[in-house]
């Protein structure tokens, strides 16, 4: 842990009074715990996985960050907060990708619509 418990806290109360710019004083306080816990998560996914620890750290902060005002109680709120959200990353992704192997991109259309070139005589 490279910060203080008091810079977080003192950054967390920022952001809940509001102060947008805090957010990015928080990032580089919790970065390498994020990674640690996006590497965590990741081990227990299945091989094959292109997602690398550092995407989802970036992609799980976007989702925390995001347009919606978050408020976290504490360190522990906080990082329960990340984990969810790294978790919901990783269902999203492995849902998408098993939609895909299961024809996710196939367009149906209905046989009413298909013209059917006949190429035989008759």
């Amino acid at each position: 842990m490279s910060y203080s418990m008091s810079q977080f806290t003192r950054v967390l109360d920022q952001i809940q009074q509001g102060n947008e710019r805090a957010a990015e004083e928080l990032l580089p306080l919790v970065y390498e715990e994020l990674r640690k816990l996006a590497a965590h998560k990741m081990a227990g996914e299945a091989p094959g996985q292109t997602l690398q620890p550092t995407a989802l750290v970036h992609e799980a902060w976007l989702r925390l960050t995001g347009n919606e005002s978050k408020t976290w109680d504490s360190k522990g709120h906080f990082f329960a907060a990340a984990a969810e959200a790294m978790r919901r990353i990783l269902i999203e992704r492995a849902r998408a990708k098993s939609r895909l192997r299961r024809g996710g991109r196939v367009e149906r259309v209905p046989l009413d619509h298909v013209t059917v070139a006949f190429g035989g005589s008759p």
